[in-house]
């Protein structure tokens, strides 16, 4: 007869692996997309095009599937917020996957990734500058091994590019600024993060349909790119990359749903080392082991960001879950009253209701 501890580690035994399942199939579509999209836009210099085929990925795919998973639908949101904060998230959205895939394109994988490693340093400046938030100590410190890291990886890369850096920078401050803003609109309208992502890319693609046809359509039909000899190739990799992107996002989606934030930020950072790692050995873009060295530094900075984050929120609980410890408008704070303990409750010297301690 199975007993109830043993049904609650098999519970438990079950989660684990699901979980890691999970992380193996997000760290193998990921760094796909990414080797993918190097691929892609090796052949096809057009990062304006491959991300409008990533927000067409994300509005065809998303409306059906959420509803068939059973993601509630968005809340209404008033056209002057819409204006106000979901245009310019959309705008953000759309420049930084631009700017993202020119990063790609300039530079490797790898390097790429590297620099987008210093998104903890941007999210500090901001939430500072923007929402006034201080941070401990130990975040600050963790910030340190990410800046020498990126500076060495930058110092030691073959391949380094101006573009491709500077792109991969602004990327990264707009991803950062995105996480902010989202948060805010997650807060403010009970809407879905995945819904808010359907929403996003969706406006994106409406947004920015005439700037595309005006930059890309124009060259794509006078230079005849998708009708040459590797036109089907080229084809093949555009539409392999925006479901692996749209697909990445669901699975990322499954692993925060199942884990605390700590991990699933653990996760993420070990993430983007797999990406590293599956790009060096796939692409084989020539590097030093200074650079390699750097990487790694980057990116342990980035899991010590983590740490120092979650223990600093962690504290924050503590103090705001903190027992009662002196008299507050009349509340009792002992738990023991004329030397003995009531049990559950503390009474009030002015006979109201009790309070649970």
């Amino acid at each position: 007869m199975m007993t109830y501890a043993s049904m609650a580690e098999k519970k438990h035994t079950k989660e684990v692996l699901t979980v890691l399942a999970l992380c193996i199939l997000w760290y193998i579509i990921s760094s796909s997309n990414n080797v993918i999209g190097k691929m892609l836009l090796s052949e096809f210099p057009y990062p304006v095009t491959v991300t409008m085929v990533q927000f067409s990925s994300i509005t065809l795919y998303s409306g059906p599937f959420f509803n068939l998973w059973g993601i509630r639908k968005f809340v209404d949101i008033s056209w002057k917020y819409y204006l106000k904060m979901i245009v310019p998230l959309a705008l953000g959205k759309f420049l930084a996957s631009v700017l993202s895939h020119v990063s790609i394109w300039k530079v490797p994988v790898s390097y790429a990734h590297t620099v987008k490693a210093t998104m903890p340093l941007f999210t500090v400046v901001l939430s500072r500058i923007i929402l006034k938030e201080k941070q401990t100590f130990r975040v600050y410190l963790s910030l340190a091994p990410i800046i020498i890291g990126v500076a060495i990886a930058t110092m030691t890369e073959l391949s380094f590019d101006v573009i491709g850096l500077v792109s991969a920078l602004i990327a990264t401050l707009g991803f950062s600024l995105q996480n902010i803003f989202s948060k805010k609109v997650l807060r403010d309208s009970g809407v879905h993060h995945l819904r808010l992502l359907h929403i996003l890319g969706r406006l994106a693609l409406i947004m920015f349909l005439p700037v595309w046809m005006l930059l890309d359509l124009q060259s794509l039909i006078q230079e005849q790119m998708l009708f040459q000899n590797n036109g089907y190739r080229v084809v093949l990799l555009l539409f392999l990359d925006g479901v692996l992107n749209w697909f990445q996002n669901i699975v990322a989606f499954s692993v925060l749903s199942l884990v605390t934030p700590l991990t699933y930020a653990v996760a993420s950072a070990s993430k983007r080392l797999f990406v590293i790692a599956a790009s060096l050995l796939l692409l084989q873009n020539p590097v030093t082991m200074t650079n390699v060295v750097g990487m790694a530094l980057a990116i342990f900075g980035v899991l010590c960001y983590n740490k120092a984050k979650y223990d600093a929120n962690e504290a924050k609980k503590r103090q705001v879950l903190l027992p009662i410890s002196k008299n507050i408008t009349g509340f009792i704070s002992s738990p023991t009253m004329n030397g003995t303990h009531n049990g559950h409750a503390g009474i009030v010297a002015n006979g109201r209701k009790p309070y649970f301690v």
